[in-house]
């Protein structure tokens, strides 16, 4: 798949690290703008790499990969060293795990899990709204002027009472400044 961009994150799969590889996927996210798919990836990510905890083993180092394709196409990988191929699982009603993985394929456009040289990959692809590629500045037209006919505004209020200059006085002129004695300077 030809992406525009990638980002790889090798992590150990233990749960007080999700909230900053969370912050991290989210970062990286917006910065993409693909801000719409942060929940979604936020809640495949957060489950994939808590199935490597419980799975592989408290510790055990995996790699995330984020590849955003010039398609719209978010694609997230998680490696791990284990070669056992997870499986989506149909738990009872009172059953509290098990219900992941589904979940991850129920609001994904797609996902899988595959064994590969020294381990697994279990990924993920969500669809985006694909940005057009910015332009470079050479490439843009300039801009034209904009031009405006000169706007009219006509009063319908009640009319304003009149202000002839000899009733406008300056505060100055009065002999005091909103209840203050006038300043003098001295030359």
């Amino acid at each position: 798949m030809e992406s525009d961009k990638q980002y790889e994150l090798r992590l150990t799969a233990e749960p007080q690290r999700l909230a900053v590889v969370r912050r991290i996927v989210m970062a990286h996210l917006r910065h993409w703008k693909m801000a719409e798919a942060v929940d979604l990836c936020l809640l495949g990510v957060t489950e994939l790499l808590a199935n490597v905890h419980r799975h592989v083993g408290p510790g055990a180092e995996c790699l995330l990969r984020l590849t955003a394709g010039a398609d719209g196409l978010l694609r997230c990988e998680v490696h791990d060293t284990s070669t056992a191929l997870p499986r989506v699982l149909t738990p009872d009603e009172e059953e509290i795990n098990g219900r992941g993985l589904a979940l991850v394929a129920a609001l994904s456009a797609d996902w899988g899990a595959q064994v590969e040289e020294g381990g697994k990959v279990v990924w993920f692809a969500l669809k985006t709204v694909p940005h057009l590629a910015e332009a470079p500045l050479a490439e843009v037209p300039p801009s034209t002027p904009l031009r405006l006919a000169p706007l009219r505004v006509a009063w319908t209020g009640p009319t304003p009472p009149s202000r002839s200059p000899a009733t406008c006085k300056p505060a100055s002129e009065s002999g005091k400044q909103r209840g203050r004695e006038p300043v003098r300077l001295r030359a």
